[in-house]
């Protein structure tokens, strides 16, 4: 049975995932800001209706999705990209380091052919650059920092909101593998920056929201543990 949309915190949704919209999807989350709305990864490609739908039943407007962050260049997060910039002009954000993936639709480097599918080469609208850059929405700042590892330009994101420091981490578990272009020592640091940001809130990209600031760093924790 299908769960409905979840609200983490003001405005900050979980609307899709394995249990929400479809088994080969990572965690999609949805930010609003004051009715600009922001994706966060878009599932593998084949719940675009049913992540629609789950906007609309939050009685939001996917008219109003500005953009969609990936992330990173894998199919499970990326996959319903094209279908949100055709039916909505959502413009699409992506860090540089993989973007050239996306743009060729490169099915080993986006993963999709562990997937047993295809991406078609997509357009991106804007390659993040460097260590981090500070999307601005409002009065409100969107955090995005270059976190390596698992690919080559994963990012995290973190935003401060309601007195909380919400933290989109994604895959921090891995995997790490040759197609991907991982580095488990670049993880490593990239590991050690986000536990400097003191998170109070996860949302993982497989494996949940975690609450609390230390059951955050415990997880974290928990992974650098196991591939030091």
């Amino acid at each position: 049975m299908r769960k409905n949309a979840k609200e983490i915190v003001g405005g900050v949704y979980l609307i899709g995932g394995p249990s929400m919209t479809a088994a080969d999807d990572a965690a999609i989350y949805l930010m609003d800001f004051d009715g600009e709305l922001v994706l966060i990864d878009a599932g593998a490609g084949r719940s675009s209706s049913q992540i629609v739908r789950n906007i609309e039943m939050l009685g939001l407007n996917p008219v109003d999705l500005s953009c969609l962050i990936l992330t990173h260049c894998h199919i499970d997060h990326i996959g319903s990209a094209p279908f949100f910039k055709k039916q909505y002009n959502t413009k699409i954000l992506i860090h540089e380091l993989d973007a050239g993936a996306v743009e060729k639709g490169d099915s080993r480097k986006t993963a999709a052919n562990w997937y047993g599918t295809t991406f078609p080469p997509t357009a991106v609208d804007r390659k993040l650059k460097g260590e981090q850059e500070t999307l601005k929405f409002g009065s409100e700042e969107l955090h995005c920092l270059h976190t390596p590892g698992h690919t080559p330009g994963s990012i995290s994101l973190y935003l401060d909101r309601k007195g909380k420091r919400v933290l989109f981490g994604q895959d921090i578990h891995g995997p790490f593998n040759r197609d991907f272009g991982s580095d488990i020592e670049d993880w490593k640091k990239s590991m050690k920056k986000l536990l400097s940001l003191d998170a109070d809130i996860l949302c993982e990209g497989h494996f949940g929201i975690f609450q609390s600031k230390e059951n955050v760093r415990s997880y974290i924790e928990g992974y650098l543990e196991e591939y030091d």
